[in-house]
């Protein structure tokens, strides 16, 4: 399934890019910009509650899936939840798994079921 050549280090894009992943606190999304700005990778998430977002969907362009992008994407999101001392609902499937594969304490702890 994999192809060699398509391996690319996980914080690199083409050019030498690195991954920079931008949080648009008005939007509630987080991005990351790929091919100048033509494409992009998003992150929602939603306020349910006072001290509750939901990390609703995470996409990726199909052209760049399999470069570790969502795990940027999913990785600021819970550092934001952590750092704002949020609670967290993980509607979406891809953080979902993300958690299981990193079981940080200081994701755990914020979980809401």
């Amino acid at each position: 399934m994999a192809h060699s050549a398509a391996v690319v280090p996980l914080a690199v894009l083409e050019q030498g890019c690195p991954i920079r992943v931008e949080h648009d606190r008005r939007r509630r999304q987080f991005t990351v910009r790929l091919n100048g700005c033509h494409d992009r990778a998003v992150l929602l998430y939603e306020y349910v509650g006072k001290r509750v977002v939901d990390l609703q969907h995470t996409e990726v362009p199909d052209a760049y899936r399999g470069r570790g992008i969502a795990k940027h994407l999913a990785k600021a999101a819970l550092d934001f939840v952590v750092e704002e001392d949020l609670k967290a609902h993980l509607t979406c499937w891809y953080i979902q798994k993300y958690v299981k594969e990193n079981p940080l304490p200081q994701y755990l702890e914020r979980l809401q079921p």
